[in-house]
């Protein structure tokens, strides 16, 4: 039996896998030979740092981070405690399975909701109902409110896929050896060397007023943000340091909006595009044009 591919965890907003051709064809021709430690201070739902972990076992360190804290526990949890992780999954699939009208499978799943907010359970317990309420709530998302507290209302599908062993297995031992990391992105540059390749991957600038999902974690990341970001991409570029950046294009629809190009003059910029399904708004998934920046010649 061919043993399973690690892969995300979660469905995550922004997540990569339909980016993943084009972002493996920017990375630079002698990764394999001369990169040791890779970084990603954005990590999400990871379908890159995934790919990077199945195709490059010769890296040294491999150090991911997430403002998410919610998020980080499920990693560190799905690295270190799978198999109780999988446990309690089980239990709430059959348990939510068992219920075969809508009314009570949305009890069920409010009850996980306020747990889960309650923030009172162990990291595994955590982790399960994070995963639970991604493989349950509408479209899923993960959104918070001001308080920090997990917002997103049921959603409606007959068998979500709640627990997922194999992956959670194979995900398990593609992290055994990573250091996991909770908190500002810029605190993990700090490990970058001219021996290190950084991906970063932050929450898109919004291409209107809607089109932001609120938040996914307390802050936010706003226009100040992403030109803090660029600040610490110059300094790394000053160190010799190589790194790839994702970003929306506001281009598609504002022709006239340089917001990146000012940001990233003297970079190299490549407009990409890219599936996004997660939308609450059905007509506005589908194709989009996206940005991937990079300080050297893939």
């Amino acid at each position: 039996m061919r043993a399973a591919t690690p892969k995300p965890f979660v469905k995550w907003v922004g997540g990569k896998s339909q980016l993943l051709h084009e972002l493996t064809s920017c990375l630079p021709s002698d990764f394999e030979k001369s990169v040791t430690t890779y970084i990603e201070p954005f990590t999400g739902g990871g379908a890159f740092l995934f790919w990077i972990l199945s195709h490059y076992t010769h890296l040294q360190r491999v150090i991911i981070n997430d403002a998410n804290e919610a998020l980080i526990n499920t990693y560190k949890v799905i690295r270190d405690n799978p198999d109780n992780l999988i446990d309690i999954l089980l239990t709430f699939k059959i348990q939510y399975q068992s219920l075969k009208d809508e009314e009570r499978r949305k009890i069920y799943y409010y009850g996980k909701r306020e747990a889960f907010n309650s923030g009172n359970a162990t990291p595994a317990e955590q982790a399960a109902y994070l995963i639970f309420l991604n493989r349950t709530c509408f479209n899923g998302l993960y959104r918070v409110n001001a308080k920090g507290k997990f917002n997103v209302p049921h959603g409606s599908y007959k068998n979500p896929l709640i627990c997922d062993p194999d992956t959670i297995q194979a995900d398990s031992k593609a992290l055994a050896n990573v250091e996991i990391c909770h908190g500002d992105f810029a605190a993990v540059l700090k490990e970058a060397d001219e021996h290190s390749f950084v991906y970063f991957d932050p929450p898109y600038r919004p291409l209107s007023k809607t089109s932001s999902f609120c938040s996914y974690c307390e802050g936010g990341f706003d226009d100040n943000e992403q030109r803090r970001l660029a600040r610490c991409c110059h300094k790394l570029d000053h160190l010799g340091v190589r790194w790839l950046l994702s970003n929306s294009d506001p281009k598609g629809l504002c022709p006239e909006d340089n917001f990146f190009e000012e940001l990233y003059c003297g970079f190299n910029i490549k407009s990409v595009q890219a599936s996004r399904m997660l939308n609450a708004n059905p007509e506005k998934r589908g194709k989009l044009s996206e940005l991937l920046i990079c300080n050297y010649d893939s």
